[in-house]
């Protein structure tokens, strides 16, 4: 008997039962999508989740989501052997590859942690019109966990700069928590 995932008590994401890398079934029309579906659905479905528990209890939830993501890209697509600098070259073609965004390190403080970074080309949001506020709550979350996985300490990625409020790629601030 399959899986009912409406009636599941935790989460489950395994590989084989919700991401396929490889384009299988999906023979004719392939494994890429347009950004506009992707954004299609995300926008519609922060826009239900607020009408429904808010706006803060909606950034927190994309929050989390990017979170599980970001753990399960580290864990499966990322080698986390790897130097900091190997690391983050791995992390920028990954992120290109799979039409992400593209990574951008401004500054790392290597005593304190704190990471300054931009995405470019971003999946959510680039090419957006102002709307007065960042709206990358998904890819802070998946940050915060790529970072926290590589290095073991617990990050938080805030998003300060954003197409939405009118700049031409997403910075984020990376700190390690206290």
């Amino acid at each position: 008997m399959s899986e009912n995932i409406f009636e599941r008590k935790a989460p489950v994401l395994k590989l084989e039962n919700y991401v396929q890398i490889s384009s299988k079934g999906r023979e004719n029309i392939g494994d890429m999508l347009p950004v506009f579906v992707y954004r299609l659905f995300q926008f519609t479905m922060r826009d239900e989740l607020t009408a429904q528990f808010g706006r803060e209890k909606t950034i927190e939830l994309l929050r989390n989501a990017g979170y599980a993501a970001g753990t399960f890209f580290a864990e499966q697509l990322l080698d986390k052997t790897l130097s900091f600098n190997d690391f983050v070259a791995q992390l920028c073609k990954n992120l290109e590859e799979y039409k992400i965004g593209i990574l951008r390190i401004e500054s790392f403080d290597e005593k304190t942690g704190k990471i300054v970074l931009t995405v470019s080309e971003d999946a959510d949001c680039s090419g957006l019109p102002v709307l007065g506020e960042t709206v990358c709550n998904y890819d802070e979350g998946f940050i915060s966990a790529i970072l926290s996985s590589y290095t073991g300490k617990k990050y938080t990625a805030i998003e300060v700069n954003c197409w939405a409020t009118g700049d031409r790629v997403c910075r984020f601030n990376a700190t390690v928590n206290q």
